[in-house]
């Protein structure tokens, strides 16, 4: 089956050169926790996926510099939101990408401008109107 969030082969696609191998994603499940009656209690339908991204074969070098920079050595998602453990796994499956994608994309470089000089003068102006506004609130002087 090929979906968003998996692609052929059983692969979690991350981005156009990115995709992650379903077997490489640790899971973990546990009990969900807030009100639910007998169902929540006796159902492990809180989930967890985490990531190793250190130990990753399928990320490229700069993939998996920039996720150590921006995320750490191993990603976690988790959701205990849905009462189904297998709606958890696909919103866990979510979230994971979400974090992965957000720290892969790259932000262009700043180039630094100077101010022009109509921003300089609204500035100053803003600046003294401030000013007169203070010394109006001012008492008189005696």
């Amino acid at each position: 089956m090929v979906d968003q969030e998996r692609g052929p082969e059983g692969h979690l696609v991350v981005g156009p050169t990115c995709r992650i191998p379903l077997a490489e994603l640790r899971w973990r499940f546990s009990r969900s926790g807030g009100p639910g009656g007998q169902h929540a209690n006796t159902s492990d339908t809180r989930v967890e996926v985490v990531f190793d991204v250190a130990g990753s074969p399928s990320l490229g070098p700069g993939q998996r510099q920039r996720l150590l920079e921006r995320l750490g050595p191993e990603v976690r998602a988790l959701a205990g939101d849905a009462r189904s453990q297998a709606r958890n796994r696909a919103l866990a499956l979510d979230r994971l990408r979400a974090r992965l994608a957000g720290a892969l994309v790259r932000s262009p470089p700043r180039r630094p401008t100077r101010p022009t000089e109509a921003s300089r003068r609204r500035r100053l102006e803003a600046k003294a109107r401030r000013a007169q506004t203070k010394r109006l609130r001012r008492p008189p002087p005696d």
